[in-house]
């Protein structure tokens, strides 16, 4: 599968933080929230991994306008699951931020996009499978992106758009994120709306 990375050149260099979030993801304050996703706390990110603590993700299942799915190998710096694969991009729930607006937000960083639209939630849970690194909610959505894509060089070390049994004759064989993995089971077990 070719790389679906357009012609122009990246910027050189890092991209800088957005507005309100630090440099450094691991100093990016989280939510810490309890088993009924209520907010009992803030932490650090990187003290929340460190400590397991219980916080906020959101998955976007991202499709193109052939209606292919947007998957990538995640980059070897990312502090949880790296250089594996991912059909998600999304990411942790800042402090005071909702699971719609991270979404978006998370969507548009990752594929290096503005204008999507609001992406359509599809379900949420409680992963609890995370190798050692704590549990998190989580919530599930998926958005279509006619537009290309330019994916955050610091996120993202390969990507590619797959038809959905493309992805699933990989699923077996390619190293996965377990809470992607687990959040696609999810979404292919809802009925068709």
């Amino acid at each position: 599968m070719e790389n679906q990375r357009p012609s122009a050149a990246p910027p050189s260099g890092p991209r800088a933080a957005p507005p309100g979030r630090p440099d450094d993801p691991a100093e990016e304050v989280l939510d810490v929230v309890d088993a009924e996703d209520r907010v009992v706390g803030s932490a650090p990110r990187g003290e929340v991994y460190a400590r397991g603590l219980r916080h906020r993700c959101v998955f976007v299942l991202v499709r193109d306008g052939q209606d292919r799915i947007f998957v990538h190998r995640r980059t070897a710096s990312k502090l949880v699951f790296p250089s594996r694969y991912d059909m998600f991009v999304g990411g942790v729930v800042g402090t005071g931020e909702g699971y719609d607006e991270a979404a978006l937000r998370e969507a548009e960083e990752e594929l290096g996009v503005s204008g999507l639209p609001r992406p359509r939630p599809l379900t949420r849970f409680l992963f609890t499978g995370g190798e050692g690194v704590g549990e998190w909610w989580s919530a599930v959505y998926e958005v279509r992106c006619t537009l290309p894509v330019r994916p955050q060089a610091e996120e993202v070390a390969w990507h590619s758009f797959l038809t959905e049994e493309e992805l699933t004759a990989r699923l077996e064989t390619w190293p996965w994120v377990p809470d992607g993995l687990d959040a696609y089971r999810r979404v292919r077990a809802l009925p068709e709306v």
